[in-house]
């Protein structure tokens, strides 16, 4: 995997240095000698992830890394200071910046590329994440997203401990505090089905357990569907390099070293929830514009462009499985009349009632669409023309016994509808999708021409 590295330090012979390693490790590196420089180039270069220094003349990396992290275009952009300051002190101001990292000169290559490696495929995935909030909002149907408002609702967010010690449960527990909703399990077997089932903002693993391979454990929780996306804060012992970077190569999120300092605690599990939040709000906003552009903002049903591509899977479903898909059309009678007497607001109402009537009326796995304007398509799955029939005429007899409340319920109006239904049943040998709509729709013609409010078969 290769990613573009902006590299930072006031020293040319340090940023040479790193240059020249990841290049041997075949990543696209970057320079930058200033923190004014720096800022310009993630602007500019968008890289995945930024290597910066803390100690610089005028602007400092810390100074650096809380711009990068406030403005919109960079905010997303992993930044890991490496410094020569060892204080722990030092550590959390980096963190507290909005670091992701926090290296200590001089730095170890497998260690440095290994984080480098993991903050780049989070990134890569937060980008794809992204790029569709930013069509969703591109469309108007998104609201904006800022990383660094978003709240890591404490008392709210779960935080789930695996260590087989319970001395160090209690140490660590006492070490968070009562911000969260903390739980913890000692047994990790167990721990495995409770990740699963938990649904846990944070799971932290101590690496050193002795029950089980650690790093098999974050491999199957990394791995199960439920799981994919939680983060992973790792406690590893301080110099167990290579099990730190399995660590992260599997799928870790971020990782301490024992002994555990309260601050440093606190302030990588802060980070890690307010990311998980960051995504879980651009998935929540991507189903939301994906919703819009499928459904029919009116009535919530799904619509025509919907209709078009899920249709016709379900027609090759019914083709290679022998088992009939019906289709209803239905049409709202005199809709015009009610516009032209009511107005176009009572003409709405009287479309979202009709819509909430089909919707409770059709099972789970039947397809509810609003065709266009007054009419209305079920496609009904392993469903022959008979009972197709039996649900077409409940349907249409509930519509004429139901009254429309409308004018602050001064009030009421009665409609009626007609329906035309066809099934591949009946269908000729080079049937289709949209065959079988004209069906439906040239049945729902002969209902309307023959004195609508009734259900007429397409002919065999």
């Amino acid at each position: 995997m290769t990613a573009r590295v902006l590299v930072v330090d006031d020293l040319e012979p340090n940023v040479k240095l790193l240059e020249a390693k990841l290049r041997a490790e075949y990543f696209d590196v970057v320079g930058a000698l200033s923190g004014e420089e720096a800022l310009e180039k993630a602007m500019a270069d968008q890289p995945d992830i930024i290597l910066l220094d803390v100690m610089m003349p005028g602007m400092d990396g810390f100074e650096v890394c809380r711009r990068i992290k406030a403005a919109p275009e960079t905010m997303h952009i992993p930044v890991v200071m490496v410094t020569a300051l060892e204080q722990q002190a030092d550590r959390i101001a980096g963190l507290e910046a909005g670091a992701d990292d926090f290296l200590t000169k001089p730095v170890e290559d497998l260690a440095l590329f290994a984080r480098v490696r993991s903050l780049t495929r989070l990134k890569m995935m937060t980008d794809e994440l992204r790029a569709r909030y930013a069509t969703g909002k591109g469309l108007g149907v998104v609201e904006n997203i800022d990383i660094n408002s978003i709240d890591c609702l404490e008392g709210e967010s779960r935080i789930f401990l695996i260590d087989d010690n319970e001395d160090q449960t209690e140490r660590l527990k006492s070490a968070l505090g009562d911000k969260y909703d903390f739980s913890s399990e000692l047994d990790p077997e167990i721990a495995i089905g409770r990740a699963r089932s938990g649904d846990f903002d944070l799971i932290i693993v101590n690496l050193s357990i002795e029950s089980m391979d650690a790093l098999r454990l974050c491999s199957s929780i990394r791995s199960f569907e439920e799981t994919r996306l939680t983060p992973i804060l790792a406690v590893v012992r301080s110099g167990d390099t290579r099990k730190l970077v399995r660590a992260l190569d599997i799928g870790v999120n971020d990782y301490l070293t024992r002994p555990v300092e309260r601050n440093e605690l606190n302030a990588r599990v802060e980070t890690q929830l307010r990311r998980k939040r960051y995504v879980d709000q651009l998935r929540s906003s991507f189903q939301a514009s994906l919703e819009m552009a499928v459904t029919d903002q009116l009535t919530g049903l799904y619509n025509r462009r919907y209709l078009a591509s899920h249709l016709s899977a379900m027609f090759d479903r019914a083709f290679w499985t022998g088992r009939s898909l019906a289709v209803m059309v239905l049409d709202i009678d005199h809709f015009k009349s009610i516009n032209d007497t009511h107005g176009h607001d009572v003409g709405d109402k009287v479309l979202v009632e009709f819509a909430d009537t089909v919707s409770k009326s059709v099972r789970g796995i039947d397809l509810a669409c609003r065709y266009g304007g007054e009419e209305f398509l079920v496609a009904m799955p392993d469903t022959d023309m008979a009972f197709a029939s039996v649900v077409a005429e409940r349907l249409r007899q509930e519509v004429e016994g139901n009254k429309i409340v409308v004018n602050s319920g001064r009030d009421e109006i009665s409609v009626t509808v007609s329906i035309g239904i066809a099934s591949t049943e009946n269908g000729p040998e080079e049937d289709t999708a949209q065959k079988l709509i004209k069906r439906a729709d040239e049945a729902l013609y002969s209902a309307k021409e023959s004195g609508r409010n009734k259900v007429v078969e397409s002919a065999a």
